[in-house]
């Protein structure tokens, strides 16, 4: 029996997402400790440096959440975080960074499974968020990650990072959403941001709120 209380507080918490505390759940490092979840959850990616870690630690206001670094591939695991006090909400998933990482091929080509399954299994995937250095142009390791959402039907949306670092930001986000346009499962609107400088980091969090049935 759903108590009536619970389900208040379940749509409370969903109205004012980001107003929740969020917490590190776990790690997971190999196909079997993914557990099946029915919580809505989103991901973010991108290549090694990118910023990821300290995107995530913008959005959710905790500068500690997820573990920054200037060594490309620190973040070695699917980092499963959790919305929600004592009903998780949403779940976001900090992936392993693509691209140049100081991990052995072997190290690297484990992430690439694991990730790829992650993304053709996940059914409660709402959305990945996939993300591009303003400074630099879409390369093709982008793109190939590209193509695989798009075959594996996974809806992502394109998130420029260090914007600030780009005199003609406007500029910037019309030519990346027109240099993605033909990828078939790429969301329209392209948001930009820069976690130093806080920009952008509410319409994230919008975004993501919009994706919480």
């Amino acid at each position: 029996m759903v108590d009536i209380n619970d389900g208040t507080k379940i749509l409370k918490n969903k109205k004012n997402l980001f107003l929740n505390k969020c917490n590190f759940v776990k790690g997971v490092a190999s196909i079997d400790g993914l557990e099946h979840s029915n919580i809505p959850e989103v991901a973010f990616l991108g290549r090694s440096n990118v910023g990821k870690s300290s995107l995530l630690n913008a959005i959710t206001k905790r500068s500690k959440l997820a573990h920054t670094s200037k060594t490309p591939g620190r973040t070695q695991e699917l980092n499963f975080f959790s919305f929600g006090e004592d009903i998780p909400i949403l779940n976001i998933v900090d992936m392993p960074g693509y691209g140049f990482a100081k991990a052995s091929k072997t190290k690297i080509a484990e992430w690439t499974e694991l990730s790829r399954y992650y993304l053709l299994n996940r059914s409660n995937l709402r959305r990945v968020f996939l993300l591009i250095d303003a400074r630099h142009d879409i390369k093709p390791s982008d793109e190939e990650i590209m193509f695989m959402l798009d075959n594996c039907a996974v809806s992502y949306q394109i998130i420029l990072t260090k914007i600030d670092k780009i005199k003609d930001r406007n500029k910037k986000i019309s030519d990346t959403e027109n240099s993605v346009k033909h990828h078939v499962a790429v969301h329209p609107i392209v948001h930009s941001t820069s976690s130093y400088k806080e920009i952008g980091l509410d319409e994230v969090r919008n975004e993501i709120s919009s994706l919480v049935d």
